[in-house]
């Protein structure tokens, strides 16, 4: 039995879809600063975000990733189509998706698509919000772990 005051310790496999190299290198920066147990994967399109959900292909030996921190704007298979096919395949769709926003209007075309992500942050524009950012990521994911089944 775990009090309140303990955290999970399990380490978390986060997979980052994320096309920008330096949005990527920020984020990883960030959640190693932030010291949180966790192992970032980061792929840059939605076909390499599903064959690593599904571990084919090169990521056969990767986890399945505890969470996803999907950028809608992606080349090739949008975040859109990605989002789909995890809320419409039952081995994928309990793995959280925040669906990472550029502003209020992400959100709104997201949800135009009669899709609905578990949440939405908007991703930071200055290097500074990233701990911001992290922290509120961290805050989802323990509210997640910590809900009750």
């Amino acid at each position: 039995m775990t009090t309140e005051d303990e955290q999970v310790d399990e380490p978390i496999d986060i997979l980052l879809v994320e096309p920008n190299p330096g949005d990527s290198r920020l984020f990883e920066e960030k959640f190693t600063d932030a010291k949180l147990l966790n192992t970032i994967h980061t792929v840059s399109d939605g076909q390499s975000a599903l064959d690593f959900v599904r571990q084919r292909n090169e990521y056969t030996d990767e986890p399945r990733p505890d969470i996803i921190l999907l950028e809608p704007q992606l080349p090739g298979k949008s975040g859109i189509d990605v989002l789909s096919e995890l809320k419409n395949e039952p081995t994928l769709d309990g793995i959280p998706v925040v669906v990472l926003t550029s502003s209020d209007a992400g959100e709104k075309i997201v949800q135009s698509h009669g899709l609905e992500a578990d949440t939405y942050i908007q991703k930071p524009v200055e290097p500074e919000d990233f701990v911001e950012f992290v922290q509120s990521i961290e805050d989802f994911w323990f509210a997640i772990v910590q809900k009750p089944a």
